[in-house]
């Protein structure tokens, strides 16, 4: 071990007071807080005639002061372990635990006798400061003085290596312990449970009951750690059938390991069950309980527990953004957010990653632009997550020139950055910069992942570059060593189908080297309905029905195919079918933003307060158009209605009176913004290019897929979405 200098101090000088006797220094010692006492009793003690007493001396090193204590050390003439050891103990548990090797240096440099109890200490110093070298010349030093055996010193190795993450070395050392406490077996699987090898924690725990070793409530809530952490339900509750088998006492700590894991595992009736019991309830097992309903997308039961929380951190308040930004509820994660500042709570990076989220996926521009500027101005500028995230938040809020912007001031990209950008090209229907930046990241070394090409061949899709497609695939496969998944396959079949290469489509479904999912058949079933496939459209939507008897999407497109044929019997079936199933085509809703609002619409709404004026503004926009060569296709309306009807149907579509509202209110010339839950309709794509065109209005649409950027009556995707 190399030479560390020892903090130097120096020692009073004695004064010329009376000296106390051994026993009133001893008392004066035990209740000394501050070092300049200390300094004094000392003084009295080097005076004293009477040599110091075992007990006084290790009181002494104790003192306020770390470096005085170790100072007190020095001037010790050849220290005993009886002395040496307890000293040791208190420097590893100190805010310093590394000051325990300087006393380590000096018995080993002059020889003095180290017995097996000064080892733990030494070890859990290492641990602490994660100094392995140190720690590997310890455990060399113990196995030289015989001391290899001894379970005391085997359980400090074990800790040691675990501290420093070197879990095999630790599992070695206690494979080859003689005899296994409880303690032992505690800090392998806390150790697994670090480390998140779950599955190796749990396995250590079946060979510790097979061991017939008595879990205590620290393993118990450790491997219950494990269950929640990596989503093992049925370890979970074997352990709780263990507890209750072995009549163990549930205390405070390990109901809240037991709720902790029910709800990270989505098993929220028992974790309900189990939480009404506490009393009272800490803000972890609360935030649990937060986050649990939230991943199921229960975020009224989410809120619920929130409201009820007496007490609140950072981290309930997160989960609680969280749950909405990720259950498609943004706006009520922005205004917790603004809840969150009022009350003066500096968000973290978690917590800003969530907002971001949110953001991106309302789409609106101006709430996008706020919060990035917020991001900057508390600091989180340089962070690389961060940054990755207000790219894909900028591309989903329409400005990937802002996107463009925020990636090019990067002072470091990683995958995920490249990523970005080519998703967000993709998305807007740029496929020249998508390939390019592809080919920009490869130059700059930066090896490209699955996602990567699941953006770039999206890309290919959405712009019809069917050759380029089949290259970007066999090079993944080829150059990359990537092998395809459900999605790259997906994203093939999206491609041809598009490109109305049904037949080479099919092909690939069939030739598959896995049974293909839901999405594979549904991309084949949407590409099917684009090009009016109806036999190979019905025989995909079975397909997807089989996988998934609930699809509304499949159901719907058999109903269309047979409302297409005129098979009224077949449609009114169907549809009894869906109302019996509880299943319902998902409403069409079109959002834009102005003036810091949100206005929603749905088809067909007239609950919003300017709804006159909408209406008359729509049939304004109807006859203006009209004088353009404009007329309603109804063919996308396939109920049994008389065609006046279907073309009310056609002009009420949301976007239609989203578009109308930001005419009424938005500025004069300024860009109408509209994000839509659903795929354009065809009539819609026809009008909202012609208003672009007729009202010299820039119009940007993100539909459920795709966006469209409509300008004087041309559209991005090219008529090709």
């Amino acid at each position: 071990m190399s030479a560390v200098p020892q903090p130097t101090i120096s020692l009073p000088t004695p004064n010329l007071n009376s000296i106390p006797n051994p026993t009133t220094l001893l008392k004066t010692l035990s209740s000394s807080h501050s070092l300049a006492h200390f300094k004094q009793v000392h003084a009295h003690i080097l005076r004293s005639t009477h040599s110091p007493s075992h007990s006084l001396i290790l009181k002494l090193l104790s003192s306020p002061s770390l470096p005085y204590s170790l100072s007190i050390f020095s001037h010790l003439p050849h220290p005993l372990p009886s002395l040496s050891t307890p000293f040791l103990r208190h420097l590893s548990r100190s805010s310093k635990p590394e000051f325990a090797f300087f006393v380590y240096q000096r018995l080993r440099n002059e020889g003095i006798p180290i017995d097996r109890f000064a080892f733990p200490p030494l070890l859990k110093a290492a641990s602490r400061v994660g100094w392995l070298a140190e720690g590997k010349e310890i455990h060399g030093f113990g196995f030289k003085s015989g001391f290899h055996s001894d379970p005391f010193v085997q359980t400090g190795l074990m800790v040691m290596y675990v501290g420093c993450g070197r879990l095999p070395e630790a599992r070695l050392v206690f494979d080859k312990m003689s005899y296994r406490d409880i303690v032992a077996w505690r800090i392998m699987i806390d150790g697994y449970c670090q480390s998140e090898l779950f599955d190796d924690a749990l396995e250590l725990f079946e060979e510790m009951k097979r061991a017939n070793i008595e879990a205590d409530k620290f393993v118990l809530s450790g491997i219950l750690s494990a269950c929640a952490r990596a989503g093992n339900l049925d370890c979970g509750k074997a352990i709780h059938d263990y507890i209750i088998q072995k009549e163990l006492v549930i205390d405070a700590h390990l109901r809240c390991a037991l709720v902790t894991m029910y709800a990270s595992c989505g098993c929220m009736d028992m974790a309900q069950q189990l939480y009404d019991q506490m009393k009272p309830k800490n803000v972890v097992v609360s935030t649990a309980m937060v986050s649990g309903y939230s991943r199921l997308g229960r975020v009224k039961d989410a809120r619920l527990i929130f409201d009820q929380m007496v007490e609140k951190d950072l981290v309930s308040w997160s989960a609680m953004i969280s749950g909405y930004a990720e259950s498609d509820q943004p706006q009520e994660a922005l205004r917790l957010f603004k809840e969150l500042q009022i009350l003066g709570i500096r968000p973290d990076q978690v917590t800003m990653l969530s907002v971001i989220s949110a953001c991106a996926n309302l789409g609106v521009l101006d709430k996008a632009k706020w919060i990035h500027v917020y991001a900057d101005k508390n600091g989180f500028g340089g962070s690389l997550r961060i940054n990755n995230a207000l790219i894909d938040m900028y591309a989903k809020c329409g400005s990937l020139e802002r996107a463009r912007n925020v990636f090019g001031k990067m002072t470091s990209r990683n995958v995920i950055s490249w990523t970005g950008m080519i998703n967000a090209f993709a998305i807007h229907g740029d496929a020249n910069n998508a390939l390019r930046y592809f080919q920009k990241m490869k130059e700059a070394r930066v090896e490209p992942n699955g996602v990567t090409f699941v953006g770039v061949l999206y890309a290919c899709s959405h712009a019809g570059l069917v050759e380029d497609g089949r290259k970007i695939f066999a090079s993944m496969i080829n150059e990359h060593n990537i092998t395809p998944k459900h999605e790259h396959y997906g994203c093939m079949v999206d491609l041809l189908g598009r490109a109305n290469l049904l037949r080479e489509a099919v092909e690939i479904v069939e030739t598959m080297p896995f049974a293909p999912n839901v999405v594979i058949w549904g991309s084949l079933m949407s590409a099917c309905q684009i090009h009016g496939e109806t036999e190979l459209g019905e025989f995909t939507a079975k397909r997807v029905l089989e996988l998934e008897p609930d699809h509304d999407g499949a159901l719907v497109l058999l109903s269309n195919i047979y409302a297409k044929e005129r098979k009224w019997q077949n449609v009114g079936d169907l549809r009894q079918l869906m109302k019996e199933r509880g299943i319902s085509k998902e409403r069409g809703c079109s959002r834009i933003e102005l003036n810091n609002e949100v206005h929603e619409f749905l088809v067909a709404d007239r609950n919003h307060k300017q709804a006159y004026e909408i209406y008359e503004k729509l049939n304004e926009v109807v006859c203006r158009l009209k004088l353009d060569g404009y007329a309603p296709n109804t063919g996308c309306v396939l109920v049994d209605l008389e065609e006046e009807e279907k073309r009310e149907v056609v002009l009420w579509h949301s976007e239609k009176l989203a578009l109308c509202y930001g005419l009424i209110n938005g500025a004069k010339g300024s860009c109408i913004r509209i994000v839509k839950n659903l795929r354009v309709c065809e009539d819609c794509h026809t009008f909202l290019k012609l208003v672009s065109k007729v009202y010299r209005r820039e119009i940007i649409v993100r539909d459920r897929t795709r966006f469209h950027h409509y300008r004087d009556g041309v559209c991005s995707c090219r008529d090709y979405w």
